[in-house]
């Protein structure tokens, strides 16, 4: 079975090793230590990472944490990485580079993680990023075109083949969908400099000025990739439903530019609808599959309900450590496997829709940055 994974994120550096306090806390979306007593370990998603690496690793099939880090740490971090990469088999990656470092340790650069992983790799600009670091120099009347210019630079430089917002993280989902004036980015830039300068955080978190950089991408036509649903303590689960973003999708429905739905759970079953009622909307389940363990079939099965089959992508989010990369992608190719069984498919067309899925859906959205070896 092909993969594309259309999101993920690179792995922590080999050369510096992560303690195994640093290594569990990638096994959460939780950015806080865990009470006494208890592990993140201790969850669907590090129950995955024991049964599905044990034996990439030589730990065993049934491998305790302690042993199980004990045998990755007898290979070395670069051969463990190695060998759980090319286990993921997956074809090509499209790596969100808006993260610098996991665990306090910084990711491999792409070129490197291609290198380790055999996989063709390509670029997501995380808008927020670059417009908060263009943007430091920049008067209020002219952030607009300013942070415009940086993100078609950042695109061109990169080849990058999709753009992504956090704006789930920064606000939240429920904005005003309307392409804000000039006057309008510039007065909001004008409050944004100024609590920058009073509070030294140069968060970007203004709703206006988060839509400026929305419609920026919208008018650069390649996929636009968007958080919802679950993630670290920073959101507020119930602004990242993505049906938040009907009016939203609405407005940019005449411009043809496809909105891409990452992660979506709890909210999978409304993101499937958004795909199904609008031509320039897709979903995906990646990072859900990953977390949620055997119930993995089943939401997976809850989002086929609604979406069509060629508008729901595969991807892992993995990030920090290489063991989400290989649990992201057995659990999907489980989770469909077990869906296509169940719906009764003959094999032919079992194959075909997990082909859809699991790659040909993302070749044919993202042809506007084609891949390339």
């Amino acid at each position: 079975m092909h993969l594309i994974d259309h999101h993920t994120h690179s792995i922590a550096t080999p050369h510096h090793p992560l303690t195994p306090e640093a290594f569990a806390s990638l096994l959460t979306e939780s950015d806080r230590p865990p009470p006494p007593g208890t592990t993140p370990w201790d969850s669907a998603l590090g129950l995955a990472v024991l049964r599905t690496c044990g034996p990439t690793l030589d730990a065993g099939r049934h491998p305790t944490p302690d042993t199980y880090l004990e045998a990755r740490a007898a290979l070395g971090p670069t051969e463990s990485a190695r060998r759980l990469l090319h286990a993921a088999a997956i074809d090509s990656c499209f790596v969100d580079t808006g993260l610098e470092t996991a665990a306090g340790a910084p990711l491999l650069d792409l070129p490197a993680f291609a290198a380790l992983s055999g996989t063709r790799v390509r670029e997501v600009i995380r808008l927020e990023h670059v417009a908060q670091q263009a943007a430091t120099t920049s008067t209020a009347a002219h952030w607009g075109e300013t942070t415009r210019t940086a993100i078609a630079e950042a695109v061109r430089a990169a080849d990058a083949i999709a753009v992504k917002s956090v704006l789930a993280y920064r606000h939240g989902l429920d904005i005003d969908p309307a392409r804000p004036a000039p006057a309008e980015v510039a007065h909001a830039a004008g409050e944004h400099l100024a609590e920058a300068a009073r509070s030294g955080n140069p968060r970007l978190n203004h709703p206006t000025l988060l839509r400026h950089l929305l419609w920026t991408a919208v008018d650069l036509g390649l996929p636009i990739q968007i958080h919802t649903g679950f993630g670290d303590p920073d959101l507020t689960l119930h602004r990242a439903d993505p049906s938040l973003l009907t009016d939203f999708i609405r407005a940019v429905e005449p411009h043809g530019t496809p909105l891409v739905l990452l992660h979506c759970y709890p909210y999978h079953r409304q993101a499937a609808w958004l795909a199904q009622a609008f031509p320039h909307v897709y979903c995906d389940v990646g990072l859900t599959l990953s977390y949620t363990g055997p119930a993995a079939p089943r939401l997976l099965a809850e989002t086929l309900e609604l979406a069509p089959f060629g508008k729901v992508l595969f991807s892992t989010d993995a990030y920090g450590i290489p063991e989400l990369h290989l649990v992201g992608a057995t659990a999907f190719r489980d989770a469909i496997t077990r869906w296509t069984h169940d719906a009764g498919l003959r094999p032919a067309e079992a194959a075909r829709i997990a082909d859809l899925i699991g790659a040909a859906n993302a070749t044919r959205l993202y042809t506007q940055a084609p891949l390339r070896p």
